[in-house]
């Protein structure tokens, strides 16, 4: 062997052994690990600011006048302006509007909204935001609705509870159309809120019943509906909450 080649295999074996030491070699104090990313804030909905999901408080001036709160996916935006304007004077009218469905969770928040009150009279409904197949458990939905309600009375043993009905849901783009997966759902999750409803003795406001007749008023975005049916929405509501300060 030369001594040229003698010292390329010499040079060869060097490198081998560097690489293998380099590669099993543990990180640095100069190599540090990466930082796990901040954890997201699951609740920041429940008091987002704006026209979105959020917490929506009434001014409370004379604390004798009645309070109301009012429970809602995007619906509710549709109908609370006129809602609270039909009550000016003889009540004070809260809103949550957030994404939920039945869940352990939701019954949380719900018992973090109502110590905002305390409220006279809550009208709440959930059910666009829970149609996905697996969002809610199967077997779960009614003691999970149930258990709702019981979060309320607990919270509030002198609230009147009113529970709303969940609007149909349309074909996008063809609004006179019920879209037939999603409405059957939504038919279905009706049902058995009110059969939770007539066993806990909770009145109801049926706004599928009202709407379902009046298609028409559809937006046309399936879930959404013209400032007409919004008013539909308003004036019945204002009437179970009056019936209910009534009492």
């Amino acid at each position: 062997m030369s001594h040229a080649v003698a010292r390329w295999s010499l040079l060869l074996l060097f490198v081998s052994l560097f690489a293998a030491v380099r590669s099993s070699a543990p990180l640095t104090a100069a190599e540090p690990a990466k930082p796990a990313a901040a954890p997201i804030e699951t609740d920041a909905r429940l008091h987002a600011d704006g026209k979105g999901w959020r917490v929506e408080k009434a001014t409370v001036v004379d604390k004798a006048r009645p309070r109301v709160l009012l429970i809602g996916d995007s619906i509710l935006n549709g109908y609370l302006k006129s809602t609270i304007a039909a009550l000016e004077g003889r009540a004070y009218v809260d809103a949550w509007v957030n994404p939920y469905c039945q869940s352990e969770h939701l019954n949380k928040l719900l018992g973090e909204v109502l110590d905002q009150g305390p409220y006279d009279v809550v009208h709440f409904n959930m059910g666009l935001h829970g149609w996905q197949k697996g969002r809610i458990k199967e077997g779960t939905f009614e003691p999970l609705t149930a258990a709702y309600v019981e979060v309320i009375r607990k919270k509030l043993p002198k609230a009147r509870v009113i529970w709303a009905s969940s609007t149909p849901v349309t074909v996008k783009g063809k609004p006179t159309e019920l879209e037939p997966e999603i409405n059957a759902t939504i038919i279905e999750h009706n049902r058995m809120a009110a059969a939770v409803m007539a066993r806990l003795g909770v009145p109801v406001n049926d706004f599928y019943g009202l709407l379902i007749d009046k298609l028409d008023l559809a937006r046309g975005d399936s879930f959404h509906w013209k400032p007409e049916a919004y008013q539909l929405l308003a004036d019945a509501t204002v009437r179970m909450i009056e019936g209910a300060l009534k009492e």
